[in-house]
């Protein structure tokens, strides 16, 4: 699971650079060194370094991660200069290291080998781990957490940040805890919040052409919050059996006030996007019972202007939405599964609207589409077994089968007209002739228009639909539609049945 391990990377970063909580219990520094260990070990990492004991301080210089990509060739390793963990003598570690910290971040590649030298600075930090071996608490602060790029090595060419520009984010009132406990799992749970964050990536062709590219934004502060179970003896790579585990993680991500702001030039071409959201929220679960990941945003701008643009291109949307549930491993039972996608109140800027509708014959009302489905399925397959997955490559194996689906809601509102719905299907995967290869569905759909025939009038108006398109139009809504209560309004009710049948409003169309 490739995807995931970036997290465990920057968790076990910050837990090597953060940490700790009030006393319980005694906790010693070699405790604290090895708890890091462990974890790393079942996020799939090892964790090396040299310890030196100095009086109440354990002394690790020369701090290495390493973890190899499976089926990939490639290694990636972060290095870090030293870090003190240093008993404090109430039972407590402090976690400390100096103001700042040389890391280095390289990706072993027979392709594309790459190299990233990094100072991590912090100021006014506070770290420090209680409890016991078993279950250990860590809590940390710093005014300031700082990491800026010094240099770069691709394809074995060294390129300083001095001659190419700059690369460097920080996070100001910085806060945190986590607990980790040590059982038949290595549990974890984590929250980091943060107050305003700025970065900047800012680049020059450093062999002297034209190009350049300039990144910068940030946000107002950060919530997450994460928790995650490992088996002792698992294999991070064979992510299949890591979920029999008992494997699971639970995580969130939360920014608010977020901001971007990009420009590029190559060679001549100009150009910029500026974007903005009130909020930006990220989630992911994932155990034997599926994967749930989401990604939601309110109040989005974005603003488009390039060479290639006639011209400035401005959208918003007060919502936007995703939403997935899916299965994730072979079982005889059925499981659930969900889908839904969310563009709220959708605006163009009058400039664009000028380019379709320069008359303005169309209501300029913001736009709406929302779909959401839910139903259940059952999988023949493990999705992250490799060997499952070749199978499927060779097209002889079925992959699972859909046993339910419903429409749980329907929206397209534009230029004045709306349509809703609503249905649900069952399938019978032992019919697979009825419907030529497809399980034999049963159920019904639900749809209501309004303003439909308006909007059809008036793109006949301005020359958008001929009016010969537009009457095949109005014959089919005949067909499957029958006129609602209020003006220009259309309902329809399409119902599939299992022998191959097809009705619209209790007339048979098949």
């Amino acid at each position: 699971m490739a995807s995931y391990k970036p997290r465990a990377v920057m968790s076990v970063a910050l837990a090597t650079v953060l940490g700790a909580g009030a006393a319980d219990a005694d906790v010693t520094a070699e405790q604290v060194w090895s708890d890091w260990k462990t974890y790393m070990a079942a996020s799939g990492y090892t964790l090396s370094g040299t310890e030196t004991q100095n009086g109440d301080a354990l002394e690790v210089t020369e701090i290495v991660m390493v973890t190899e990509v499976p089926d990939e060739d490639v290694s990636i390793q972060i290095t870090m200069s030293e870090v003190t963990l240093t008993s404090n003598g109430d039972g407590t570690v402090s976690i400390g290291f100096p103001a700042t910290v040389p890391m280095g971040v390289k990706i072993d590649s027979e392709d594309d080998p790459v190299d990233i030298q990094i100072t991590y600075s912090t100021t006014d930090w506070s770290g420090v781990v209680s409890g016991d071996p078993d279950a250990m608490s860590y809590a940390y602060s710093a005014s300031e957490i700082g990491m800026t790029v010094d240099q770069v090595t691709f394809d074995q060419v060294t390129f300083p940040m001095s001659l190419i520009g700059a690369a460097e984010v920080t996070f100001a009132d910085f806060t945190g805890s986590s607990q980790s406990t040590v059982g038949a799992l290595y549990e974890t749970v984590q929250t980091i919040s943060t107050g305003p964050i700025k970065y900047i990536l800012d680049v020059t062709d450093p062999e002297g052409s034209d190009g350049t590219f300039v990144m910068k934004g940030g946000a107002a502060g950060m919530n997450s919050s994460a928790k995650a179970a490992f088996p002792a003896d698992g294999d991070i790579n064979d992510m299949a059996a890591m979920l029999d585990q008992g494997f699971a993680v639970d995580a969130s991500l939360n920014i608010t006030g977020g901001s971007l702001d990009l420009d590029f030039d190559d060679e001549g071409e100009v150009y910029q996007i500026d974007t903005s959201s009130d909020s930006n929220e990220l989630g992911v679960k994932m155990n034997a019972d599926g994967l749930a990941y989401s990604l939601a945003s309110t109040a989005q701008k974005i603003f488009l202007a390039g060479t290639e643009f006639p011209l400035p291109i401005e959208i918003s949307a007060q919502e936007n939405a995703f939403n997935l549930q899916m299965p994730l491993t072979a079982r005889d039972e059925v499981q659930p599964m969900a889908l839904s996608v969310t563009l709220g109140d959708f605006v163009m800027s009058d400039l664009i609207w000028g380019l379709v509708d320069p008359t303005g014959q169309l209501p300029r009302d913001p736009a709406t589409v929302s779909v959401a489905l839910a139903g259940t399925a059952k999988l023949l397959v493990d999705i992250l077994d490799p060997t499952a997955m070749e199978q499927l490559d060779s097209g002889n194996v079925q992959p699972g089968e859909l046993h339910s689906l419903d429409v749980t809601g329907l929206t397209v509102r534009a230029a004045g007209a709306e349509l809703l719905g609503d249905g649900a299907f069952t399938f019978d995967n032992s019919d697979l002739t009825t419907f030529d290869g497809m399980p034999a569905p049963s159920g019904k759909l639900n749809l209501s228009l309004s303003g439909g025939n308006g909007l059809l009038d008036k793109l006949v108006g301005m020359g958008l639909i001929p009016d010969q398109e537009a009457s095949g139009v109005r014959m089919m809504m005949g067909l499957f539609a029958v006129p609602g209560s209020a003006p220009d309004t259309l309902n329809s009710t399409i119902e599939v049945k299992g022998n191959g049948q097809i009705f619209a409003n209790g007339q048979r169309i098949q």
